[in-house]
């Protein structure tokens, strides 16, 4: 799974150019369950970096994730999760990845782009897209 998120990170790349200081930070794999789309009070969910955030929270605080799912060493924390989301909406998620993830039951690919460990940009393939 390892590589095939690499390779996946790497077909992300492609998606955007970032800024000449920004470099890969991490990348993981997210399956979206059905519980990434809905919200902790159980209503539905209806963009996808709401969904997004809420895999990560899923996975990180609540313990809750699916097969597929990957650990990332930036999102384990509320502030970070909430920066995500602000990444989400002005980064590049591709089309087919919009509807996977809100149709669920998907795995995409997140490939995490900044300055040191500091999360400046988020680009989202799915599956399909990076040919894994």
């Amino acid at each position: 799974m390892r590589l095939q998120t690499a390779l996946c990170a790497a077909f992300a790349a492609c998606l955007a150019v970032p800024a000449a200081a920004e470099q890969v930070i991490a990348s993981y794999a997210a399956t979206i369950g059905i519980d990434d789309l809905y919200n902790s009070n159980g209503q539905r969910l209806t963009e996808p970096w709401q969904v997004l955030r809420q895999d990560r929270a899923n996975y990180h605080r609540y313990g809750i994730s699916q097969p597929g799912d990957e650990w990332d060493p930036v999102f384990d924390d509320v502030a970070a999760r909430a920066t995500l989301e602000q990444m989400l909406r002005r980064g590049a998620i591709s089309a087919a990845a919009r509807a996977d993830i809100m149709r669920g039951n998907a795995t995409v690919y997140v490939t995490i782009r900044g300055n040191g460990m500091k999360a400046t940009h988020v680009d989202v393939v799915t599956y399909a897209e990076c040919g894994c």
